[in-house]
């Protein structure tokens, strides 16, 4: 049976870098599966993929080489089984608030009798190269289970969840974890009361000895945040790749003020 080096590498205290898969797209998956990203995720939660897109998706990223996570839309026992029946080496849960939904993930995510996923299928020990009966003996050891910080109540929350049994790393969403931090008034919070809440989900995960990272859209920012002691890092996503190459494109060949304005993700 394959081995997760993305889960031996955070537990190394190592920085792991990856992108998100937004498109839902075979083609552009096969292309960054055979690059030099440690990790690649695709996104449930947002993007409209069906199931046999995501289990086509995840083994094109194995059968590369590579480690297909997948962000699931709940953090409820249905969901992710069904992720991880359908290939995925690992999780990433949004949206994690309190301990009580911490461990419904977590339990999701294993094995009897350190959870309680029900056992079946086989898309997933394709994806391992192994037997079925080698995945029900050693999955809980190999897949990974990454729960998202969010809001100010998972910072609240930030040391009983990290600390744990079963989590493998902390997931910073930078967008959602801004927007419910507006005040009644509907305005948003100060660059500097965002960074603070930063820098208390990376003392807390320091503190407990579980690695944290989040969501960047630029290497730059991605090395940045490895720095400051983050190693589960996203840059961006190939939709943003796309339009972000799209735009300079554009700018460049068009005369300034013919051009649409171009969604970014």
């Amino acid at each position: 049976m394959r081995t997760n080096p993305v889960k031996r590498a955070l537990a190394a205290g190592k920085p792991s870098f990856g992108t998100w898969l937004s498109l839902g797209d075979l083609f552009a998956t096969r292309l960054l599966a055979r690059m030099d990203f440690a990790w690649l995720t695709l996104d449930l939660e947002h993007s409209p993929i069906s199931w046999p897109q995501a289990s086509m998706i995840f083994a094109a990223i194995a059968d590369a080489g590579g480690v297909p996570l997948a962000r699931v839309p709940k953090g409820n026992h249905d969901y992710i089984k069904r992720t991880l029946d359908a290939g995925a080496w690992g999780i990433v849960v949004p949206m994690v608030d309190t301990v009580e939904q911490a461990k419904i993930a977590i339990a999701a995510a294993k094995y009897p009798p350190t959870g309680n996923r029900s056992l079946g299928g086989g898309m997933h020990s394709l994806n391992f190269d192994c037997s079925s009966a080698d995945y029900f003996k050693h999955a809980n050891d190999e897949v990974l289970v990454i729960l998202q910080t969010e809001s100010p109540t998972g910072v609240a929350n930030a040391e009983a969840i990290y600390s744990l049994p079963g989590v493998d790393a902390i997931f910073v969403g930078p967008v959602d974890l801004r927007a419910q931090m507006r005040k009644p008034d509907g305005s948003e919070a100060s660059d500097e009361a965002f960074e603070e809440m930063i820098q208390r989900v990376i003392a807390v995960g320091k503190k407990t000895g579980t690695p944290t990272g989040m969501h960047v859209m630029d290497p730059k920012t991605a090395l940045r945040r490895a720095e400051e002691g983050m190693q589960f890092i996203a840059i961006g996503s190939e939709l943003r790749m796309m339009t972000e190459k799209a735009a300079e494109i554009v700018g460049t060949v068009c005369p300034s003020g013919e051009r649409k304005e171009l969604v970014k993700y």
